[in-house]
């Protein structure tokens, strides 16, 4: 579902974005080591939790595919794992739109190479303008040409496509669609440079919704799919037959026959509705259309599916329910490669009782359906679902019939077929993706079982984070669309989201510091209650009482022991509480909308922040006082926490770029704050465990300081600080939270807007391994190469302990027979001299007992051979090598 997670992002405009090259280190400013450790970076698990509108499979190269989202970047499949490698993590703060993929082109003729369309809104909330990203080494680094013009990964109209496209027999060319009225676009050097074809004869001129004011809606979703007759070209020279997609219902399909010299619109073809996919079957002659009344991806009414003979011109509707019982949209549109009479396309836009996947073996002369009505409401389904891996994605429902939990989807608009698979097939949902590989058992009278295909996509937006200093959860998560998760292993996907009641986002949450069973979260709901407790750790809930006039969650804080609650939600004033809620006072003193935050020691203080003042309550939340402090940022986008263990500690990051931004220190519960010197920006802060031999505890934050943007670390009370994230970790925009953990020394948990919970270790000794590793006793190593491609590779490493005492820390070295480069490593320390390589555990993975493993991966580069290494030692034992 995305239906809410396009506000998450617009809440970054406020923060002041800065452009520009970091300036040199100034006078007087903090002192900043830039590469002083190495982290380890990976996902808190939740597998998906966002809309996939694409899924792009190389026609030249079998297992090679890659999927695009709204909002969280772009991925690749890696067949060994059956998994996805996240492709867009490099993107920085400044450009965060870029995180928004709205398409994506594999070159079939040289598999290495793959380019992207980027840009997330079309309108003002977006900075800057588009670009297209191009790789020779498949999405593993990327040069990028700016665009004259936004794109819209997360705008209107995401759904339709690919708007981006290479030719098949001459691939330095490709083809770019553009929104709001900006036309087709071409580049002849592989992507280096674009220019507008100015002849093409229509730039579109379908909106959603021309009164809305925001250019959300209000945006011409333009120029949508591009689709190239292969079979009228050859190898080097510029394919001569192009089909083009237009947002316009009256004149939707155009082409060329002279390589794009000219165009015309297609003669004879249906009206009334935008062609969402152009799907080519060159074999037979065929091209495919899937119409819709609406541009998608939630909306759509009715629709069609079209066949267009390419030789003889003949149209021909091929729909396969009659136009009286299509209550929804077509999209999702696929060719069997091995056998192009099998296509298939989705009812996207088919939200109740559940989306429908239609399949025909005789180029649309017959269909079925994923699932028939037996007799009302009853259904039968030809195929088996298996969420076990992602089980959260029954949403916690129990519906009745025709209703079924889990759903085969909603806004299914990718859909694809492995083009040297037939049984394989992927789609994409508004919260995961799912697949099959027995899918010809359709055509058998089978049922083939659809299961997630998501491992390794991360794709929520996240708005609030903490971590309890005891109880089984280690992390407890506010997130856009699904929720939230409570997190008790951090590499296992939780079996449900927060239920009952639960909230379609969640937008804050809080824990009692001193009772940290006690929880509390407020969020969004269309219909029911907007707060709900927890006296489990987060395990169980069950909903408290609105006050008059909530509309939306707003900001919550606990008591340090629980005994009441301070809310600040959306429609009505700041409301306090003793016990869970079952009645509210309206607190007097502190504006509407005010931030609210707790005192960690004393349970009656509590804290808010809003347009610039600091308010400060003693008496529970009955009553605020503004204090006298000055100097504070002027807008709402602050952020502000109160230290654990010490009464009165309050630390406040926020502000924008045309007034006071950074970061304040408050030891008297606000009455001063003081300013920190040196940071340029600071939007986030959070505290974990102190460092080994530090007072006090470890500070994170997301800024920009000495001129450089990133995450920081200080173990001194904010007198030096540690840029702990380099230039492929930045993940857009990471303004919403921060927090540490205070059970594990250097562990940080990051908010993204679409790209879930990351989290990061330290590979700094300190960090609770402890000492030298010196372990002694037998070993075994398994060494596997999961992925290779020209000069690049991935590889996992195994080591099990096969010895007779535990390993109370471990260094494990090894060379590259053939010179290859570790570029970069997880889960380990690493060092490499020439081609010896030192991998070594961080404070997390030191102990590892007997007959158990630890393991380790990490991505390299080769030249001419890549052979496996041979010989490898923990300290100076020699190792079994598996």
């Amino acid at each position: 579902m995305r239906r809410t997670r396009i506000l998450t992002a617009v809440l970054a405009l406020a923060a002041g974005l800065l452009a520009g090259s970091p300036p040199a280190l100034a006078a007087g400013s903090p002192n900043v080591a830039l590469a002083a450790d190495t982290y380890t970076w990976k996902n808190a698990r939740i597998d998906g939790g966002g809309f996939v509108p694409g899924i792009v499979f190389n026609r030249s190269e079998k297992n090679l595919a890659y999927a695009r989202t709204d909002i969280g970047g772009a991925y690749r499949w890696e067949e060994s794992s059956k998994t996805w490698t996240p492709l867009l993590d490099s993107v920085g703060w400044d450009d965060w739109g870029h995180t928004g993929v709205v398409s994506l082109a594999s070159d079939s003729v040289d598999p290495n190479k793959v380019y992207a369309a980027v840009g997330t809104y079309t309108n003002s909330w977006d900075p800057t303008n588009g670009a297209v990203l191009r790789s020779g080494d498949r999405g593993a680094s990327w040069q990028k040409t700016d665009l004259p013009f936004k794109l819209g990964g997360n705008m209107p109209g995401r759904g339709m496509g690919e708007r981006l496209a290479v030719d098949p027999n001459k691939d330095s060319v490709l083809y770019l669609g553009a929104p709001s009225g900006k036309g087709l676009w071409r580049s002849t050097d592989s992507g280096v440079t674009w220019a507008q074809v100015t002849n093409f004869p229509n730039v579109g001129d379908y909106v959603q919704d021309p009164t809305d004011t925001s250019g959300y809606a209000s945006d011409n979703q333009g120029i949508v799919w591009v689709t190239f007759d292969e079979s009228t070209g050859s190898a080097g020279s510029a394919t001569r037959t192009i089909y083009v997609g237009v947002a316009d219902t009256a004149n939707s399909v155009y082409r060329s026959t002279d390589a794009g010299a000219t165009w015309s619109r297609v003669a004879g073809q249906p009206t009334g509705f935008l062609a969402h996919k152009g799907v080519l079957d060159a074999r037979n002659g065929y091209l495919y259309l899937a119409y819709s009344d609406k541009g998608g991806p939630y909306d759509g009414g009715k629709g069609q599916l079209w066949r267009y003979a390419t030789a003889s011109g003949a149209w021909t509707n091929v729909s396969p329910v009659a136009d009286a019982d299509a209550y929804y949209g077509f999209s999702g549109l696929t060719i069997d490669r091995q056998h192009p009479g099998t296509v298939m396309a989705t009812a996207y836009s088919s939200w109740w009782p559940d989306t429908q996947i239609f399949r025909t073996t005789d180029s649309g002369g017959t269909w079925t359906k994923a699932w028939d009505y037996t007799s009302y409401p009853n259904r039968a389904n030809r195929y088996t679902i298996d969420v076990s891996s992602s089980p959260w994605l029954t949403f916690g429902a129990n519906p009745s019939p025709p209703e079924q939990a889990p759903k085969l989807g909603w806004m299914t608009e990718s859909l694809e077929i492995d083009p040297f698979d037939s049984a394989r097939m992927m789609y994409g949902t508004g919260a995961t993706l799912y697949g099959t590989e027995n899918l010809t058992n359709w055509d058998s009278g089978g049922q083939f079982t659809v299961k997630p295909m998501v491992q390794g996509l991360e794709e929520t937006a996240v708005n609030d984070l903490a971590a309890p200093p005891s109880g089984g959860a280690q992390l407890l998560s506010a997130l856009g669309d699904i929720g939230g998760f409570r997190h008790t292993d951090l590499s296992k996907v939780p079996s449900m989201m927060y239920t009952s009641p639960n909230f379609t986002t969640t937008t804050s949450l809080d824990f009692a510091e001193t009772n940290p069973g006690t929880v509390v979260r407020v969020g969004d709901l269309d219909s029911g209650p907007h707060i709900a407790f927890s006296t489990d750790n987060g395990a169980n809930w069950f909903a408290g009482a609105d006050p008059s006039g909530v509309s939306g969650g707003g900001t919550v804080a606990s008591a340090s022991d629980g005994s009441r609650f301070v809310w600040s939600p959306a429609g009505t004033g700041v409301q306090y509480t003793t016990g869970f809620g079952s009645s509210w006072s309206a607190s007097s003193g502190v504006p509407a909308g005010a931030v609210i935050e707790s005192d960690r020691v004393d349970a009656k203080t509590f804290y808010g922040f809003k347009s610039g003042t600091f308010y400060v309550s003693s008496d529970g939340g009955a009553t605020f006082t503004a204090s006298a402090a000055t100097g504070l940022p002027s807008g709402d986008t602050v952020r502000f926490k109160a230290l654990p263990g010490t009464k009165g500690d309050i630390w406040l990051a926020g502000g924008a770029s045309d007034g006071p931004y950074g970061l304040w220190h408050s030891t008297d519960s606000g009455a001063t704050f003081t300013k920190l010197s040196g940071i340029d920006q600071a939007d986030t802060v959070g505290f974990g465990k102190a460092a080994p031999g530090a007072s006090y505890q470890t500070l994170y934050t997301s800024a920009k300081i000495a001129g450089v943007r990133g995450i920081f670390r200080s173990t001194d009370k904010g007198t030096t600080w540690t840029r702990i994230n380099d230039a492929a970790h930045q993940w857009g925009w990471t303004g919403a939270a921060i927090t540490g953990d205070p059970r594990v020394y250097g562990r940080v948990y990051v908010s993204t807007n679409g790209r879930g919970v990351i989290y990061g270790d330290t590979s700094d000794p300190g960090g609770g391994g402890g000492g030298d590793p010196t372990p002694t006793g037998a070993c075994t190593v398994t060494y596997k190469i999961t992925s290779q491609w020209s000069g690049g590779f991935q590889a996992d490493v195994q080591l099990a302990n096969t010895g007779s005492t535990t390993w109370n820390g471990w260094s494990l070295d090894w060379s590259f027979p053939d010179g290859q480069k570790v570029s970069q490593l997880w889960n380990a320390g690493y060092t490499q001299s020439a081609a010896a390589v030192t991998a070594r555990n961080l404070g997390w993975n030191a102990n590892v007992a007997v007959g158990s493993s630890v393991s380790f991966g990490f991505t390299g580069s080769w030249s001419g051979a890549n052979t496996k290494p041979t010989s490898f030692k923990l300290g100076d034992q020699n190792c079994t090598v598996v």
